[in-house]
């Protein structure tokens, strides 16, 4: 048995199994007891780990890969080094290589290849701007998640490209079926070294086999030199010419030659992507008239292709070296023989040219004729509509006339189902139901969510923003018994996968033991504000929203009263502002003096003198009261005044608050038998008051001073219920005027109040 296996590091790493052996390090799979998720922990071999050479590897390693943070890279979470023991503590990934891939598949589909190869390249991009090169790229170091994510691994000899002080034997490091020319040879490397490596595994992907593979690990090597891998499309011949040129050029011997950056590589593909039938013009190709059926066609730099065809004029096979013996076969009778041939060039070529020009003039008649005499009417042309952005159903609606296909699909920081590239430039004049097909976003890319239960909260929702998540708080008592301000879990549940961006949801302790939760005053605060203090109590907020006169989003009521003791889940409604003025009808009841005879209305008027529809006619003495429907929004203040509707008198009856939101008026000032009155309602006062009005003024000061509302009436800023033509009365044209009523009693210190 592993003697580490069992084992704890360092009080918090548990060794658990072994799950790979490399050169320098053995791999483990360990839990994180304090963090409690599973880790991989990296630890070097005993035999190595007395090594300077080796430990300045190890820790070399350590420090490339703390600098880099890219979703398509394997995370460090820890490292250790002491005398006795040196480990790294990283991301665990529950995959397999993508040499297992390979080894399973064979030969993958082009969409495959570049879907992984644009993934290790990004990642690599990321390492090289940071001045990191890993020197060791190949299917074994690229772990597969089963969503087709690739994490590039193992930085074992990663070296900083601003480091110039490697021994060669430093520099040559590398598996040799990957490696590239510089490294074989122990020069200097650099990032265009890691592109190199990743042209060979995008050739084995699409062939099934590597450029060079021998028994002999240094005639591998050699190959990788000097030789010429055989063309790719001439072992398979399913591969797009376009993508053949991207290989090629990822394999160039001088490093010059090749893509200088991982940006630069994955440009031409996501160009390729675009339009699948493109080629770049990197190289042109050449055979025999009469090629060898094992014999593979020559390609050549562009940089080099005149000087190639004239070495293959001479017989000079491109596989060789230029030192090869058939050149001393070559002697100048051949030369002589090949003469003839070659001088039926430019007839040969003379006759072309004109027939081709003869043709040209024939098209060109064409087209004018055409333009003259106009198209036919069946032969509709549309522009190419940008597609990139929308959704993919949409487009179909929107340009129906084409027949818009998906080419492929893949995660990107487009939304699911966006379109990110076609294969049609804009503008480019297509037919109806053309075929155009597009690349379609799965969606963001997911990224595991960090297990962060019983982490204080603060520290938690940094590590979930760290890993790009948006995090939404919320408080509950913990039934578990976790401490105040720890989190309980999560939402998703630590572990699982989720889309970049998206929201988590920490569900953070109040604390264990909470039974009995006091009510707070939550009226006139904001409803989030509200809804959030009464989680943190451990109370079930049901909010909704009516009318109010209160600002929007304020609470204006709350179903328990502040103070009251409750148990924790206790449900709590809260009724908020919605910003919308209320409205409702109001029930005015109106009690009628029982002597009162006559037809009445009353109306109803508020403080900006616009009135309300009147009320119906009532008669008195039909009923001891009667009541008016009042509509109305928020609150208003009204006055009423009542109407004689056989003598067109009219006097205030009073001054009221109506709350059409809650249904329901209040009495600022009334004064209901004196407005009856005033319009004469009373038969046996009607003759009285002309006669003797002095008198009765006088002679009855009692009944003055016991009337109900004298005093009230006076000090009212509303005007008097007998001068409904003072200031304050917003309709004076509708109200009776003075000299109605003969009566001295508008004199306010003697009012002529009549005895009742």
């Amino acid at each position: 048995m592993d003697k580490y296996i069992g084992k704890k590091l360092d009080g918090r790493y548990e060794i658990t199994e072994l799950i790979g052996v490399g050169g320098m390090a053995d791999v483990y799979k360990a839990t994180d007891v304090v963090d409690n998720k599973v880790v991989a922990v990296k630890i070097l071999k005993k035999e190595f780990a007395e090594n300077e050479e080796f430990l300045r590897r190890f820790r070399n390693e350590s420090k490339a890969i703390a600098l880099l943070s890219h979703p398509n890279i394997v995370k460090v979470y820890d490292v250790g080094f002491s005398d006795k023991l040196q480990y790294i503590v990283m991301e665990y990934i529950d995959g397999i290589t993508l040499k297992e891939y390979i080894d399973n598949e064979k030969v993958l589909t082009w969409k495959d290849s570049v879907h992984f190869i644009i993934q290790v390249l990004r990642a690599l991009q990321h390492a090289h701007d940071r001045g990191i090169v890993h020197r060791d790229i190949k299917p074994q170091n690229i772990m597969l998640f089963t969503d087709g994510t690739i994490k590039v691994m193992d930085f074992g000899i990663a070296k900083f490209a601003r480091d110039d002080n490697g021994t060669a034997t430093d520099q040559a490091i590398g598996t040799v079926h990957y490696i590239s020319p510089e490294q074989a040879r122990g020069d200097e490397t650099d990032e265009k070294s890691d592109i190199y490596s990743v042209g060979v595994m995008l050739y084995e992907m699409l062939t099934g086999q590597k450029p060079f593979d021998t028994d002999n690990p240094i005639s591998v090597a050699v190959m990788h030199m000097q030789s010429t891998p055989e063309r790719p499309r001439a072992i398979n011949p399913n591969i797009p010419a376009g993508l053949e040129e991207i290989i090629l050029r990822a394999m160039e011997k001088d490093a010059e030659n090749r893509y200088q950056t991982a940006s630069d590589m994955i440009r031409d593909i996501e160009a390729f992507k675009a339009n699948t039938s493109m080629t770049f013009g990197y190289y042109t190709e050449e055979s025999d008239d009469e090629p060898q059926a094992d014999s593979p066609t020559q390609y050549f730099s562009s940089a080099s292709a005149q000087q190639e065809a004239v070495r293959l004029r001479k017989g000079v096979d491109a596989y060789e070296d230029e030192d090869d013996e058939d050149d001393e076969d070559y002697d100048e009778d051949d030369d002589e023989e090949e003469e003839e041939p070659r001088s039926l060039f430019i007839p040969v070529m003379t006759a072309v040219t004109i027939a081709f020009i003869v043709v040209a003039v024939f098209f060109v008649l064409w087209l004018v004729k055409g333009v003259i005499q106009g198209e036919p009417k069946n032969s509709t042309k549309y522009e190419m509509p940008d597609l990139v952005g929308m959704d993919y159903y949409e487009a179909k609606d929107t340009y129906s006339y084409l027949d818009i296909q998906i080419g492929e699909t893949e995660y990107s920081e487009f939304e699911k189902d966006v379109i990110f590239a076609q294969d049609v430039a804009v503008d480019t004049p297509v037919s109806k139901d053309q075929v155009i097909t597009v690349s379609v976003s799965l969606g963001m890319s997911t990224v595991e969510v960090p297990d962060v239960k019983g982490y204080q909260y603060e520290y938690a929702r940094k590590m979930l923003e760290q890993e790009g998540f948006v995090v939404d708080e919320k408080f509950e008592l913990a039934s578990d018994g976790t401490e105040a301000s720890k989190v309980i879990r999560t939402e998703p549940e630590g572990g699982a996968e989720a889309e970049s961006g998206s929201t988590i949801i920490l569900y953070i302790s109040k604390g264990p033991n909470v039974d009995a939760i006091e009510i707070p005053e939550l009226v006139g605060m904001d409803i989030q504000a509200a809804t959030t203090l009464c989680e943190y109590y451990g109370l079930v907020v049901e909010a909704k929203d009516e009318a109010s006169t209160e600002e929007e989003n304020i609470v204006f009521a709350q179903s328990i009263e502040k103070g009251e003791i409750v148990d924790a889940g206790t449900v709590i409604e809260l009724t908020y502002s919605n910003g919308e003025d209320p409205s409702g009808i109001v029930p005015f009841t109106l009690p009628i003096p029982k002597d009162a005879k006559g037809s009445f209305q009353l109306e109803f008027v508020n403080d900006k003198g616009i009135s309300k529809p009147n009320s119906p006619s009532f008669m008195a003495g039909v009923s001891n009261n009667i009541t008016f429907e009042v509509q109305g929004t928020g609150t208003e203040k009204l006055l009423v005044f009542l109407v004689n509707k056989g003598n067109g008198k009219s006097a205030q009856l009073g001054t009221y608050n109506f709350d059409f939101a809650n249904i329901n008026f209040t009495k600022v000032q009334e004064d209901i038998n004196n407005a009856f009155r005033s319009v004469g309602a009373f038969e046996e006062e009607e003759t009285e008051a002309p006669t003797e009005p002095p008198q009765e003024s006088h002679e009855d000061p009692p009944p003055q001073e016991s009337h109900e509302d004298p005093q009230p009436s006076q000090a009212d800023p509303q005007p008097s219920q007998a001068d409904p033509s003072t200031p304050d009365l917003p309709s004076t044209p509708d109200l009776p005027s003075t000299p109605d009523n003969p009566d001295p009693g508008n004199d306010p210190p003697t009012p002529d109040l009549p005895v009742a």
